[in-house]
Parts: C-alpha cells; structure tokens; sequence
C-alpha cells in the first residue's frame, strides 16, 4: 500500500490527533481512538488495500489489510503527523490510568469492554509469534512428510531416538515450542504495561532445568490426567512441572503482575522505581507462580483439555462435526486462542491433539469461499475484491491464516457465511463418518502443533481422510458462493453500473471531450424533447477554470443522501450526492455524456458528463427486484446523450404496488477526482435545475 493510502487511513479514523495508541497484528491494524464515533467503517474500507474494517467497544477500531500489514504501520508511523506518536501531543491531560478509567465507565457499548480487552490481550499475547509458529509448522511438517514416506522414523513417538543429522533438524521446531511459555510471558507482560523481560524472568525460573531437578526421586501425582511431583519448600508444597509448551501459566502470570506493578510504581518513589519495582516485583511474583499461579495455569488447561477430549471420546463423529462449526463464530470472538493452547497442552501430555483435524474443514470452507469470491470477481471484472481476494486465498492456502479472508470478505458480506458453513458441515461430517468407518478413536490427529495449510497435510493421520474432508469442505463452500454470488441482487446491480460508468469513464480519458464554458443553467420542462434540450447550453465546464454543475434529472423534491432508506446510499459508501422524490415518471440525462451503463432493468445509469464527472442515477430502491417491469429504457451502452434525452419511463403504480420506495440518488462515484461536491439546495426542483456543484480539485 502507498504512502498516501497509509495518510488516507489515518484521516478515515479522524485524523492523527484521533489516535491515541496504534498497533498492529499478522492482518490488522489495531487503533485506540479518543473518539471512534465518527469513523465511517464503509469509508474505510473503500481505501484500497483495505479488505475489511471491524469497530468495536471501547474506542477501538480495527482496519484489515492482510499479510502486507507490517508495511502498512510502517507507512502510517512514518507520515510527518505522526511523528510524535499520532494523539498523544492531544491527550496530555488524560494519563493512562484516567483514560482505561474512562473506558471502564462507559461499560456495555453494543459489546463488553472488559471482553473485548480480555481477548485483546489474548491476541497480543499470541499475535507476534505468529511468524515463528508458522515457520516452526513447516519443518514439523517436513518431518512428518519423511515419516510418512518411510525416511525417517516416527519422529514425535516416544522412545524413538534420530540420529544426529535428524535430531537437529528436528530442534529447529522445538526451539520455538520448548520455550513458548518465555515469549508468551514477555508478550503479555508487555501488553499489561509491565516490564516484559520481568515477565520474561519470573517465567524463566519455572524453566530452568534445576527447577525440574528439585523432583528428582519422587513419585509424581496425577492430576486432570497430567503428571506432577510435589517437594516441600520451607514447609510449603511446591509442583514441578515441566512447563514446556505451556501457555496458560504465562498468561495467568502476566494478568497477575500487570496490577502489582501499577500498585509498586505508586507506592515506590519515581527516583528509585528502576532499581526497586523490578526487585519487589519479582520478589513477589516468583513464589507466586511457582507455588500457586503456575500449578493453577497448569491444572485448569489440563481440565479443559480433559473436558475437550472426554466429548471426543463419547463421540469422535459428533466432536468432528462441532468444531468447525463452531469455529467461524469464535475466532472472530478471539476464543480460538484459549483453545490453541489446548491443542498445544494435548501434544505434550498425550503425545498427539485431536482438535486440528476437524479444525482443518472450517478453515479450507473457509478458504473455499474466498475462492469462489475470487472466481466471481474475475467473472464479474472486479480489481479490487479480485485483489482482496487472491492475497486472503494466498495467506489461507499457503500459510494456514484465516484472518484476511473472515475480515476482508466474510463478514462484509452476508451470504458468504451460510455457505461457509455447509461447508464446514460437509468436512466434519467427513472426518466423523470416515472415524467410524476406519474405527478411529481419536478421530484425525497430529502429532505437532501446526497450522492447517496446503503444506501441512503430511502432518495428519490418517492423511486420506483428512485430505479428503479439506477438499469437500473447501469445494463445497467454493461452489455455493458461485453458484449464489456473494452479493445481493441490488449490491451486485449497483457494483455493476458503478463499475461500467468507471470503465467508461477510462475509456472516454482517450477522447477529447467538446466542453464549453458553463453558463446559467435553465430549467426545461420534462415534455421537451431531446433535440430542444441540446439547444441548452452544456451544464459544465473546463476543470481547471469553473466549477461544475450537475443538473437534475427529474422534477421532484432533493433530500439529503442520509435519508435514503439504505445503507450503502445513506452512508456515501458509493459516493456523494444528493436524492430525488420524484412527481413524475421519466428520467432525463443532467448534461451532456455517454451513457456508460444502462442496466436492462431500467433502474439504474451509469453517466460520464463531459467534463469528466461520473455520474450513478439509481431509479427507486431495490427496484432492481422487478426485472424491469414497469421500466421502459430509452438508451444503450455507449449511447451519446444532450441535456434533457430521456433516459427511462418507469411505471410509478408497479413500482409502488411492489413495496419499493421511489426515492432515486444522483451519486458522483469519482468524486476523489475532483475537490468539494455538495448538493445546491434542498426542497422542489424542476427537471434541469442546478442539483450538484462539483468543484475543481485544488492546485497542488
């Protein structure tokens, strides 16, 4: 994305002086705003390079770019405005414990605060090693796939010894998983607003290996199916733990010790914070994971773990079908995340987790309807889904993301999800019949913690099934959103002509447009005929000398946009303008043009006025339901129009007897071309009155 998308960005969100905080995960861009209010989400996403925008409580407000995201945050840090770090210059009166107090205050704001900020912290605390744990997945992957073809042996089996060459290889992914709980306890340390290398620290001990040493020789206990040793300390009972790979320990710590270094640095004076906070942090914190947070960590992941496996073990077949549908609605909750822990808990006690399997069918369904989106747009000549759609599919089929495909496209668009889902269904319903077929207890299993990509499949067993369920899962969902289109009627009908008008309007850049200079514009009677109305002086002019003006092209009453009784049209999503009430039932062309789109339905045109100026007329709303009935269309594709050539007849009886209201927008769909367009007034308007003023873009 260029630099001037990154500034577009940054004021669709309010400006700089907006923006309180700003980060970033694998596909977000994640502000903190002093005011979220006045973000318009469609406008947003209009960027390009924007594939989604996703508001939330708090102030918070979510902008979905894809894989590209870390240039993106580089680009808006580096714009002159945010130089000194976006809104902080703004807020120097609120201090962060008066601004989180705020927050707290305003409670319930369509979502839950405390909830969004509780799996927040969840993401933040995972979100940076994402790239590590997806390298890591890749040479698990490599190995399995020489497991599998007999070059190796079983290499996750216990008792099972490589040789060396083997055994290192097979290091260069339990370096990251070995040590997970140290880089989740630095990230969500981090994240609370502590000392990350404290959290780093203090989770460090549980690590070290004389820490495991303290149980040599003592009969370890079972507990939620895990096994521990307990040794007294000064009196006290102590659980060794082998806290490789764990991560519920870390993030317990984290959540413990973010408010204990609040509570220090008041009660410490600020001259000696850097030496003491640190020391009685750790004083405390260390006997507190070790003896009671740690245990506790380990203890209630197990119990959910145990829980997970005990609905598996009643019934693989049900458990397979359930998972992936009920993933699609928690990852955008961010309740993946506790689960991925499971996952990560099952491999270290069991050998083998159960959950990816099924997993795998919501994220290929997933990826199936991303494909179908990206057939539709090429289909339908649409650069920028086309766009969205191939880095989401890439992200997805390469690299096992779903992120960029749910939030790019999915929740954009309301008929992707029921598909989707089928999908979903159809996948897990083929792990579950294949389980009892091929008398799988488990159902499809792995043995490592990896994500479900195209080059993770070596890493499942049974492979056939497993491959066999992502294909259903992914084609089905695939063909469904094909077969049905991801857009309604109407969103299609109104991308259609805005897109023809645009492609007209790259057509006609080749041809020298007649234009004269504007002159007052008369009001014509809707009787006229078009010859007469050519006689009228053209209603624009040359861009560099006069404002433009953009006729009407019915007789009626001009509303503000904001009351159409639709969304896209009442909030600017295509576009600004002005709506029509019509009295009568023809609409006229505004000025002088080509016609760059006239649907067969009658309800909607596509204009390019000389002078350069992109026009939509949208005839009623929903009318496009009709299928021209009640329409009578006077012009082509391509068709040259004057002032005043009728355009459309429209039956205003079958119109209203189907429900459908008559109010018609005027939209300028390239006002980015030009600098202000406001409409001239509100109230009566006779066909030809002054409608829209378009003015010229400013000299830069």
């Amino acid at each position: 994305m260029a630099t001037s998308s990154a500034a577009d960005i940054v004021k669709a969100v309010g400006g700089a002086g907006n923006i309180e905080s700003l980060t970033h995960c694998a596909t977000r861009l994640r502000f903190q705003l002093h005011d979220a209010s006045g973000v318009d989400a469609k406008a947003v996403e209009a960027i390009p390079g924007v594939m989604g925008a996703v508001p939330q409580a708090g102030e918070r407000f979510q902008v979905v770019i894809g894989g590209g995201v870390q240039n993106v945050y580089n680009d808006i840090m580096a714009l002159p405005e945010m130089k000194d770090g976006g809104g902080a210059a703004a807020s120097d009166a609120d201090d962060i414990d008066a601004i989180k107090a705020r927050e707290r205050a305003k409670g319930v704001r369509g979502k839950v605060a405390w909830i969004d900020s509780f799996f927040e912290f969840l993401s933040d605390s995972f979100r940076p090693l994402l790239g590590a744990l997806l390298g890591a997945s890749f040479f698990i992957t490599f190995m399995a796939l020489l497991a599998t073809v007999g070059a190796i042996p079983d290499w996750n089996a216990p008792g099972v010894t490589l040789e060396p060459s083997w055994a290192f290889v097979n290091l260069m992914w339990q370096c990251i998983f070995v040590f997970l709980p140290l880089m989740v306890a630095y990230n969500a340390t981090k994240k609370v607003g502590a000392d990350p290398w404290v959290g780093f620290g203090i989770m460090a001990v549980l690590m070290l290996p004389g820490f495991l040493a303290l149980g040599e020789g003592v009969e370890p206990t079972q507990i939620f199916g895990v096994d521990v040793t307990i040794v007294p300390i000064f009196g006290f009972p102590l659980t060794i733990f082998d806290y490789s790979s764990q991560v519920f320990p870390p993030l317990l710590m984290a959540g413990v010790l973010g408010p204990l270094y609040k509570l220090l640095r008041k009660l410490i004076p600020a001259n000696v914070q850097l030496i003491f906070v640190p020391f009685f942090a750790m004083l405390v914190m260390i006997p507190l994971t070790a003896f009671i947070i740690g245990p506790i960590g380990v203890y209630a992941g197990a119990a959910l773990a145990q829980a997970l496996a005990a609905i598996n073990n009643f019934s693989p077949f049900i458990f397979a079908i359930v998972i992936p549908l009920a993933y699609p609605f928690m990852v955008p909750l961010g309740l993946h995340w506790p689960i991925n822990a499971v996952m990560l808990l099952n491999i270290q006690t069991l050998g083998y987790d159960f959950i990816q399997g099924p997993m795998g069918a919501w994220n290929f369904a997933c990826f199936g309807a991303t494909a179908g989106v990206l057939v539709l747009s090429l289909r339908h000549r649409d650069t920028q889904m086309r766009q969205t759609a191939t880095g989401a599919l890439a992200a997805g089929l390469l690299g096992g993301i779903s992120e960029p495909s749910l939030y790019g496209i999915h929740l954009r668009f309301k008929r992707i999800y029921p598909r989707m889902l089928v999908g979903c269904f159809v996948g897990g319903l083929t792990i579950g019949i294949g389980s009892l077929i091929m008398g799988l207890p488990d159902g499809v299993t792995t043995q490592a913690f990896v994500f479900t990509s195209l080059l993770t499949i070596p890493a499942f067993n049974p492979i056939g099934l497993y491959a066999i369920a992502i294909g259903l899962a992914f084609f089905t969902s695939m063909f469904l959103v094909i077969w049905s289109n991801f857009r309604t009627p109407e969103q299609q009908a109104e991308f259609e002509a805005a897109r023809d008008a645009a492609e007209a309007a790259a057509a006609a850049e080749h041809i020298a447009p007649a234009v004269v200079e504007a002159s007052e514009p008369r009001a014509i009677d809707a009787s006229e005929a078009a010859p007469a109305a050519a006689a009228v002086p053209v209603a624009t002019a040359v861009l560099e000398k006069a404002s433009i003006e953009v006729l009407s092209p019915l007789a009626g009453k001009v509303v503000p946009l904001s009351e159409v009784p639709d969304p896209v049209f009442a909030g600017g999503v295509m576009g600004p303008g002005a709506a029509i009430e019509p009295v009568g039932d023809t609409v006229f062309s505004p000025g002088a043009g080509v016609i760059a789109a006239a649907q067969p339905t009658g309800h909607a045109f596509g204009i390019v006025l000389d002078g350069g100026v992109e026009l939509l007329i949208h005839v009623g709303i929903d009318t496009v339901n009709l299928k021209g009935e009640g329409f009578d269309v006077k012009v082509k594709n391509g068709d040259r129009v004057e002032l005043g050539t009728p355009l459309v007849t429209f039956d205003r009886a079958v119109i209203e007897k189907a429900g459908y209201p008559l109010i018609t927008p005027v939209i300028v769909l390239n006002a980015d071309d030009f600098g202000e367009v406001s409409p001239v007034l509100e109230g009566d308007i006779a066909v030809g009155g002054s409608l829209i003023t378009v003015e010229p873009k400013p000299a830069s």
